[in-house]
Formats: structure tokens, C-alpha cells, sequence
């Protein structure tokens, strides 16, 4: 069975991810420009499967987060 990715514990980790994610964005975003203006569908469609990485890696960020805030939540409601 594959691990469950722990989200980061703090403020730091968390920044630290949203920041990797962006960067790796931008990357995509230069790649696609690349692939587009040599006219290179192999390299654009791998420049898309890249996008479509990094708008997992923002969700699961995003679903990890929400988690983690639900915790708190459920932590000070006791």
C-alpha cells in the first residue's frame, strides 16, 4: 500500500510547499511557451501531462491544509 503524505506541521512547511508548487508552475508555464514556438507536439504534450502534475501536487496541498485546519477545529472545539 502506498504511505498517505503527511501534511507539513508548520507555518514554515507549509510556505516551503506553496512555493515549490509555484515554481514548478512557472517552469510549466516556460515549457509550454518553448514547446509552442518551436511548434513541438511531443514536447508540448509533455509539457501538459507537467501541468496537469502540478495541479494535482496544488490539490493535494490544498486538501492536506484543510485537514489540518479540520484537526484544530475538532482539537479546540474540545
Amino acid at each position: 500500500m502506498a504511505k498517505k503524505k503527511k501534511a507539513p506541521k508548520s507555518n514554515i512547511g507549509k510556505v516551503f510547499s506553496v512555493g515549490m508548487q509555484l515554481v514548478g508552475a512557472f517552469g510549466v508555464i516556460k515549457q509550454i511557451k518553448e514547446a509552442r514556438g518551436k511548434n513541438d507536439k511531443l514536447e508540448l504534450a509533455d509539457a501538459v501531462i507537467s501541468a496537469a502534475a502540478v495541479v494535482t501536487g496544488f490539490a493535494l496541498l490544498i486538501r492536506a491544509m484543510r485537514e489540518t485546519d479540520d484537526e484544530l477545529t475538532e482539537a479546540d472545539a474540545l
